[in-house]
C-alpha cells in the first residue's frame, strides 16, 4: 500500500466522519423541531378546531416545513454521499486485502526461492556427478588395466634379460702352460 492510497483513506475516514457528525446533528435539529411542533399542536387543543389560522401561523408553519424539507433533502445528500463513500472504503479495503494477500504470497515465494534454486542444482548436478562416478570407475579400471600391463611388460623383460644375453662362444682349446707362458704378464 502507498502513502498516497493511505493519506486517501485517511481523508475519505476523516470526512465520512465530519459528514456522519453532520448528519447526526440534522437529525437531532429535525428531531428537536419534531418535538416542538408536535408540543405546539398537542398543547394548543384549539390549534385544530381553529379553522382561521393567522397568518403569521401559517407562515411560520410554511418556513417549518420548508426547513424540514430542506433538512431532510441535505439528510438524504449526506446519505447518499455517506454510502458512496462507505463504497469507495469498501473497495479501498478490497483492494488492501488482495495487496497484502498478494505480498504475503510473494514473501513466500521469496523465501522459498533458495530451495527451489537448491534443488533445480541438485537436479542438475545429479547427472553431472553420474557422469563423474563413471569416469572415475573407468579410471580405475584403466589404472588397474595399466599396472597389469606393466607388471607383465616387466616380466617378460626381466624373462628376456636372464636367458636372453648372448654370450660368446669361445672354442675349448687345452690352455697347457706353454701357452700361458705367452701370455704377457700385466
Amino acid at each position: 500500500m502507498t502513502q498516497t492510497d493511505n493519506s486517501t483513506i485517511q481523508s475519505l475516514s476523516t470526512e465520512v466522519s465530519k459528514l456522519r457528525q453532520e448528519l447526526h446533528l440534522r437529525e437531532q435539529l429535525v428531531q428537536q423541531l419534531s418535538q416542538e411542533l408536535f408540543r405546539l399542536v398537542k398543547g394548543n387543543t384549539n390549534f385544530k378546531s381553529q379553522p382561521d389560522f393567522s397568518q403569521r401561523h401559517l407562515s411560520e408553519l410554511t418556513d417549518l416545513r420548508d426547513q424540514l424539507q430542506a433538512v431532510e433533502e441535505q439528510v438524504t445528500f449526506y446519505q447518499e454521499q455517506i454510502n458512496s463513500r462507505d463504497d469507495e472504503i469498501y473497495q479501498l479495503r478490497q483492494s488492501v486485502q488482495e495487496l497484502t494477500d498478494r505480498s504475503r504470497m510473494l514473501e513466500q515465494v521469496v523465501q522459498e526461492l533458495p530451495q527451489i534454486y537448491r534443488r533445480k542444482f541438485e537436479e542438475r548436478m545429479a547427472p553431472v556427478r553420474e557422469k563423474v562416478a563413471m569416469l572415475q570407475k573407468e579410471n580405475r579400471q584403466l589404472q588397474a588395466e595399466l599396472q597389469s600391463v606393466s607388471y607383465r611388460l616387466a616380466l617378460k623383460n626381466r624373462n628376456n634379460t636372464r636367458g636372453g644375453i648372448d654370450l660368446p662362444n669361445f672354442p675349448h682349446e687345452d690352455f697347457s702352460q706353454d701357452n700361458m707362458s705367452s701370455i704377457p704378464n700385466t
